[in-house]
């Protein structure tokens, strides 16, 4: 069984088939090596300057959710002690919690929609070694 995390799909130069990236292809990728396209047996590589700068963003989002966790506990600890000490009503905080929550989902949803993508892997060139 395979479980793809991120969603990202290649599409094969040769045969020309969309393939959700397997997690051995993504750090081929990652590392700018060839790998063999698990339809068609063909070499390829992700050659595209625009597309090798988007994948490696991706290490960017990594920790978005760890960061956006310590945000909402941070502002919803602000808001409580803010309610405790009498600046700021119990429906006041209230709402800043729900903002803070809403802010975090908002945020997680759209790093996942840039998680996924579709890759152009074209033809891998012979290594001379």
């Amino acid at each position: 069984m395979t479980v793809a995390t991120l969603g990202i799909q290649g599409h094969c130069a040769h045969c020309q088939c969309t393939l959700l990236l397997k997690p051995w292809q993504l750090n081929a990728i990652a590392i700018n090596e060839p790998f063999t396209c698990s339809h068609c047996q063909k070499t390829l590589q992700l050659n595209d300057p625009k597309q090798i700068k988007r994948f490696k963003s991706l290490d960017s989002l990594a920790m978005l959710k760890a960061s956006l966790l310590i945000m909402v506990c941070t502002a919803l600890l602000v808001a409580l002690v803010l309610e405790w000490v009498g600046l700021i009503s119990v429906v006041e905080q209230l709402n800043f919690s729900l903002v803070a929550i809403f802010v975090y989902f908002i945020a997680l949803r759209l790093a996942r929609q840039r998680q996924h993508m579709t890759l152009i892997l074209a033809a891998a060139k012979a290594h001379i070694d």
